[in-house]
């Protein structure tokens, strides 16, 4: 009996880490939109991650120095996993957001969770149930119904840029990540892990970067910019990072990935408090759908 009452325990603390990192990731989104025309993307993410790893190092770097033997046994499972959810993930956001329009963006960032279950289907077995499908949809009409205001019209206007498949690419590389993570060897511990993927995602990013500095210049820190920064590289990306492979380790990529959905609900908030962007009926019925949706989707 206690071990059910444990299993129980852990599924929420698993939910709880997922919507969390969701809910930083959404502003993470309100920051970069601003951001984007003052710095280019691969220094923007060279910023970032730069943060993160100087944020991280008093708490895993000893640790992480005394595992270096299992990091070089494991490289070939860190590598990519470092290329992936590091170096290019929030990056090509960052090049897609230059060419395409933030309706598109956030349209597009709904096939995520999709990805995530399919790859889990085909990687890691787990099953697609009738319930899964059934609050997938419903959350992503909620998702649909808050991104267009109601207005489904605006879907027959929308056009193909350069960045919108910069974003599908974006949101495939998070759903393999999304496995990946669920892979992790169990001799690596979460703060080596981390320290690990951060330090050989940035090294793989720095050719990127410093050809990007080269020809467009370093950008004006003001400190508005470097308040963004911080917020990117302390919360999106060293605590988001850590509670995201949390709730992946615990609930699975396929439920951690339906949480993901109600990022653009939390964005809505974050607009409003911040930008002061007026809520209306709209975001109470799609914070319904959405959050009936991974009710449904997740319950056991």
């Amino acid at each position: 009996m206690r071990t059910s009452f444990t299993s129980r325990s852990m599924r929420w603390f698993g939910f709880i880490f997922a919507l969390a990192a969701t809910m930083i990731w959404s502003g993470n989104f309100i920051v970069a939109r601003g951001l984007n025309e003052i710095i280019q993307p691969a220094t923007l993410a060279l910023l970032r991650w730069t943060v993160a790893c100087l944020a991280l190092l008093p708490l895993a770097g000893l640790n992480t120095w005394k595992d270096m033997s299992v990091i070089r046994e494991n490289l070939g499972y860190l590598l990519p996993t470092a290329f992936m959810g590091i170096t290019v993930f929030n990056t090509l956001i960052y090049v897609a957001a230059h060419t395409s329009t933030a309706l598109n963006l956030s349209l597009i960032a709904t096939s995520t969770p999709i990805f995530i279950i399919i790859f889990a289907r085909i990687f890691l077995g787990e099953p697609i149930t009738t319930a899964r499908i059934a609050g997938l949809f419903l959350a992503l009409f909620g998702v649909v119904l808050l991104i267009t205001r109601g207005d489904f019209s605006v879907l027959l206007k929308l056009s193909i840029a350069s960045g919108d498949l910069w974003m599908v690419l974006a949101a495939i590389i998070f759903g393999g990540y999304s496995i990946l993570i669920r892979k992790k060897p169990p001799q690596i511990s979460q703060g080596t892990f981390l320290m690990s993927t951060f330090l050989l995602g940035l090294a793989m990013l720095l050719p990127w970067a410093v050809l990007e500095i080269s020809v467009c210049g370093f950008p004006a820190l003001s400190l508005d910019v470097v308040g963004s920064v911080l917020y990117i590289g302390l919360g999106a990306s060293l605590i988001s990072f850590f509670l995201w492979t949390k709730a992946v380790a615990i609930v699975g990529p396929s439920t951690a990935g339906l949480i993901y959905y109600s990022l653009p609900l939390f964005s809505g908030l974050g607009a409003f408090v911040i930008l002061g962007e007026p809520i209306g009926w709209v975001h109470g019925v799609s914070g319904l759908l959405i959050f009936g949706g991974i009710i449904i989707a997740t319950r056991k």
